[in-house]
């Protein structure tokens, strides 16, 4: 893919110290800030429309990123809806974006792995509380404490919520930027900071490796990834779908075989064979026709999240001594090891590149699934 990369557009505007109040009004420590520009929403029932926001100036440890790209992953419609507001009620105005590629236009006096010019990368965490035991483990996502996510998040620095990569520039620590390997196309590498770490993450924890029987539930943003990795992986790789339209597309991504989930003798030709599936489907489904096709110890983990809790057979568990499991995105040292292998291996995500202004287009579009396989944002088109 031919692509130009934009000059930095950022210009710090007020400089000027102020006293920001996080959501509690609390006073947090004094900063400095700049202008940026994005697209927020307003409420649930807004669509997202240009917004003007605040960033920080960056401190010695930080990173400035001009944004490049960003991928629409199917949790930014979710969050801008308040769709998960039982859980992680969305804070408005909300800039979402966490699949984020740019370049580095400004690297604080103390920043050790990155320099101005380099091409670096934005996940869904921005910080952690580093001490716990999940953050000392290298496995930041769980951290115990305080997650501080890239948006919706609670803002520690600035106060207020964190806003994220639907957005001209972002500033993050240094130890919660991720690099880039100038191989990877940046357009195409933006949603494996989402889509492609959580399936790489349960893919390698569960450890699968040639000679196992993975199954793939789904082909969307999430699942057209797991069915890279596990192919990469050496695995005989299943791909479970409703649509039949989607078998060619299967097979060109790397499936061995192609199932229509929705034809019970399919279905059941694979009962008690599977050492692992990975269920990447976000919407309503049952998860005991899955179960099924477990063979002793085997595991199903899920990384899609429906709105809806769903019920599950205790039976269908006990049997087989089979396991049902969750998995989240992976740590940083995991995200740069995911990144690394996927530069080795000429993986990215297949995109539709699109305007930021085609954004709310593309929500009703992802609801229909209505794209192959992830939108990803063109940030230029914010000038």
């Amino acid at each position: 893919m031919i692509f130009t990369v934009p000059q930095a557009i950022l210009r710090i505007e007020s400089m000027e110290e102020k006293t920001m109040t996080d959501t509690a009004q609390q006073p947090v420590r004094e900063t400095k800030t700049f202008a940026a520009k994005a697209f927020a929403a307003q409420s649930a029932t807004s669509g997202l429309a240009p917004f003007s926001l605040q960033r920080r100036a960056p401190r010695p440890q930080d990173v400035q990123i001009e944004i490049l790209y960003c991928g629409v992953c199917h949790s930014d419609l979710h969050q801008v809806h308040n769709e998960w507001q039982s859980v992680m009620p969305t804070v408005y105005p909300c800039v979402p974006g966490h699949e984020i590629v740019g370049r580095v236009v400004k690297a604080g006096s103390a920043v050790k792995k990155f320099k101005e010019g380099d091409i670096a990368a934005v996940g869904c965490m921005v910080d952690s509380c580093r001490k716990c035991a999940s953050c000392l483990a290298g496995e930041e996502q769980y951290c115990e404490n305080h997650l501080t996510l890239t948006y919706n998040g609670q803002d520690t620095i600035l106060g207020g919520v964190t806003y994220g990569g639907y957005s001209d520039s972002i500033v993050v620590d240094e130890a919660y930027v991720l690099r880039v390997s100038n191989g990877l196309d940046p357009a195409g590498a933006a949603p494996l900071l989402c889509a492609g770490i959580t399936t790489y993450s349960p893919l390698r924890h569960w450890n699968v490796r040639p000679g196992q029987k993975v199954g793939i539930v789904g082909l969307g943003g999430l699942g057209h990834m797991g069915l890279k990795f596990a192919k990469a992986f050496g695995a005989r790789v299943v791909l479970f779908t409703t649509s039949p339209n989607k078998t060619a597309d299967a097979v060109r991504l790397g499936a061995d075989d192609v199932v229509i989930s929705k034809n019970k003798s399919e279905m059941d030709k694979h009962a008690g064979t599977f050492d692992f599936i990975l269920d990447a489907v976000s919407a309503e489904h049952d998860l005991n026709a899955y179960l099924e096709l477990l063979k002793l110890d085997g595991t199903m983990t899920l990384v899609g999240a429906p709105e809806k809790p769903a019920p599950v057979s205790a039976f269908k568990l006990i049997m087989r001594r089979r396991r049902l499991a969750g998995s989240g995105i992976g740590g940083i040292r995991e995200t740069q090891e995911m990144l690394d292998f996927c530069a080795e291996r000429g993986i990215t995500s297949d995109i539709e590149l699109i305007k930021m202004q085609q954004i709310n287009e593309a929500y009703e579009r992802l609801l229909k699934g209505d794209v192959k396989y992830r939108f990803v944002i063109d940030i230029a088109s914010l000038k």
